[in-house]
C-alpha cells in the first residue's frame, strides 16, 4: 500500500511541476479540496469532455445536450431529496480530532475483510493450481464462510441504519467493531451526527428580503427539470437521452485523495428517458456502453470493474459502479443507475406541472422512467494520469517518465522542433508548425539540446514529436519520433498530417 500511497505522491508532483493541476489559492496556502488546472491539465481535461460528448450526442441521434444553469430554484432540491436526505452520518476522534465519515469507516472495515477473504483465494489459487474451483471455495472454506458472515453480520446493521438515519446504531457499530482512528488508532469517538453536504448562498438584494439558494450538487436535477422543454424543441420520441457537462459543488466533510473528492467539481451526465417496464433492458444496454467507452481510449479492460450496489439509493430500482483501479486502489469512476420515475414524480408533486409524454404508438401518457449514467470529469482525468504515468528504465541506463496518455486525450498531439536556432531551421519548423496548428493542439519549442526536448514531452504525454534538421532543407523529410517506442522515421512532410491522425482515430 505505501508503494500505492508514493505512486500517488509523484502523480500530484508531476501533475504540478508539469502544469496539469495546481492547488487552487497556493500563493495563500491554499484552499483544501479546490486544485485548479494548468495549461496542459486544461487541454487533457478539455480533450476528455470532448471525448465522451461526442461518444453521447454526437453518435447517438437521439440524444441531445444542455447546459443548465448552477443556481436552481430552491423548491427543486426539496423535490430531488437533497434538503432532507443529502446528509453523510460525521464522526470526530477526540484524540487525533480527525473528522470522518461514520459510514465509510465501517466500509474500510468491510474492504478488510474482503481482502482477507481474496488472500485465502490467492492461496488456495497457489495450492491447487489449474485444478482450482473458485466458486466451490468460496462456498466451502470454513475461514471464507466465516468473514463472509461477518460481513452479512455488518451490512445487515450498516444499511437499515444509514436508510434510517439512525446515529446512535451507527456509533454502536463501530464501538461493537472495535474500529480505531487510522490516525491516533484509539476509539475515543464523539457522537455521530447529520451534516448536508450543500453549499447555501442568498439571492437577493437586502438580507432581510433575500432567498436562501442552493449551489447544485449535481447537474442531473437540471436535466429532469427541462426535460418537457427539450423533448418539445427537440421533437423527441421515447426513449431519448439528454446530456450535460457541468459544475457541481459539495461540502465534502473528508475531501482528500487529491482531484477524487473534491467539493467543486465537474459532471458528464446522460438521462436516458424510457418507457416504464424497459427500464432494465436499457439499464444493461448503457452498462455495456460505458465500459466500452473507457476501454475505448487504449486502456485495458484489467483497470476497470463493475461493482452492483446492495444498498440502492431512494430514487432507484438497480444500480452500479464502474470502478477503476486507482492508486488508492478499485474506486467508483461512473455509475449508471436505473432512476425509475422518481424525479420527474417528485417534480410533478413540487411544481403542480404536468411531465406526462404522451406515447402514440401505445396511445398512453406516463411519466418516463430514466436511466442515468454519471461520471465525475475530474476522476477520469485522475484515472488517466494514473494510468499513464509511467516510469522506465532504458537499455542506456537513463530513466524517463513518460505520459501514456492515450493519443486521443493527449493535450498536445505534434511538437515541433528545429535542430538549431540557425541555417533557415526555425523558420522551415514554423512553416510546418503552421500547416499542422489548424488541426491539432502543437507545441513548438527551440531551448535545450533535443534529447531534453523528447524528454519534457515524455512528461505531458505529447504522441508525436518532429524535428526539422539540415536535410530537411534538401529533400523536404522530418523526422518523426513516437512516444511510447521512442522509434524514430524519417518521412515526407506531407506525410506527417496523415500519420498523426492515423494514430488518434481511437475506437
Amino acid at each position: 500500500m505505501a508503494n500505492q500511497e508514493d505512486l500517488l505522491k509523484k502523480i500530484i508532483a508531476h501533475a504540478k511541476e508539469y502544469g496539469f493541476v495546481y492547488p487552487s489559492s497556493e500563493i495563500y496556502d491554499g484552499l483544501s479540496a479546490v486544485y485548479d488546472y494548468g495549461p496542459n491539465g486544461t487541454e487533457l481535461k478539455n480533450n476528455i469532455r470532448s471525448y465522451w460528448w461526442k461518444a453521447m450526442v454526437q453518435m447517438h441521434e437521439n440524444i441531445v445536450g444542455i447546459d443548465s444553469a448552477i443556481f436552481m430554484h430552491p423548491s427543486i432540491w426539496k423535490a430531488s431529496g437533497h434538503v432532507d436526505a443529502f446528509n453523510d452520518p460525521l464522526i470526530d476522534n477526540k484524540d487525533s480530532k480527525k473528522r470522518y465519515r461514520a459510514d465509510v469507516l465501517v466500509e474500510d472495515h468491510m474492504a478488510k475483510i474482503e481482502a482477507k477473504i481474496d488472500k485465502e483465494v490467492e492461496k488456495a489459487l497457489k495450492r491447487f493450481g489449474d485444478s482450482f474451483d473458485e466458486q466451490q471455495f468460496l462456498e466451502t472454506n470454513p475461514r471464507v464462510l466465516a468473514n463472509k458472515g461477518k460481513l452479512d453480520d455488518i451490512k445487515s446493521r450498516l444499511y437499515p441504519a444509514m436508510d434510517n438515519d439512525d446515529m446512535p446504531a451507527i456509533k454502536k457499530l463501530i464501538e461493537d467493531l472495535e474500529i480505531a482512528c487510522p490516525i491516533s488508532g484509539s476509539r475515543n469517538w464523539t457522537e455521530v451526527r447529520q451534516f448536508n453536504l450543500m453549499f447555501s448562498t442568498s439571492m437577493g438584494s437586502t438580507s432581510e428580503g433575500a432567498t436562501q439558494i442552493f449551489l447544485r450538487p449535481e447537474t442531473a436535477q437540471g436535466i429532469f427539470v427541462n426535460y418537457l422543454n427539450v423533448q418539445k424543441t427537440s421533437r423527441m420520441k421515447i426513449p431519448f437521452g439528454i446530456a450535460q457537462t457541468g459544475k457541481a459543488f459539495r461540502n465534502e466533510i473528508v475531501a482528500r485523495q487529491f482531484i477524487f473528492r473534491m467539493r467543486e467539481f465537474e459532471q458528464m451526465e446522460m438521462q436516458f428517458f424510457v418507457r416504464p417496464g424497459e427500464e432494465m433492458k436499457w439499464y444493461e444496454y448503457w452498462k455495456e456502453q460505458r465500459m466500452n467507452w473507457h476501454t475505448s481510449t487504449g486502456i485495458p479492460a484489467e483497470k476497470f470493474r463493475f461493482h452492483d450496489h446492495d444498498k440502492l439509493a431512494h430514487y432507484a430500482n438497480a444500480a452500479a459502479d464502474i470502478e477503476f483501479e486507482f492508486p488508492m486502489g478499485f474506486k467508483e469512476l461512473e455509475g449508471i443507475h436505473s432512476r425509475t420515475d422518481f424525479d420527474l414524480g417528485a417534480h410533478e408533486k413540487f411544481s403542480g406541472k404536468k411531465l406526462r409524454y404522451h406515447d402514440a404508438e401505445i396511445n398512453e401518457s406516463y411519466v418516463p422512467y430514466v436511466i442515468e449514467t454519471s461520471i465525475g470529469l475530474d476522476r477520469m482525468f485522475l484515472a488517466i494520469m494514473s494510468y499513464a504515468f509511467t516510469e522506465e528504465k532504458l537499455e542506456d541506463g537513463s530513466e524517463r517518465i513518460v505520459m501514456k496518455i492515450p493519443p486521443v486525450l493527449a493535450p498536445y498531439k505534434v511538437a515541433v522542433f528545429p535542430l538549431t536556432k540557425k541555417d533557415g531551421l526555425p523558420e522551415k519548423a514554423t512553416e510546418i508548425m503552421d500547416g499542422l496548428k489548424q488541426d491539432y493542439m502543437c507545441f513548438y519549442e527551440e531551448k535545450d539540446t533535443i534529447g531534453k526536448r523528447y524528454r519534457r514531452h515524455d512528461a505531458i504525454g505529447t504522441p508525436y514529436c518532429v524535428t526539422v534538421d539540415h536535410q530537411t532543407l534538401e529533400d523536404n523529410t522530418v523526422t518523426i519520433r513516437e512516444r511510447d517506442s521512442m522509434q524514430q522515421e524519417r518521412v515526407s512532410i506531407d506525410k506527417i498530417g496523415s500519420i498523426v491522425a492515423g494514430r488518434l482515430r481511437g475506437k
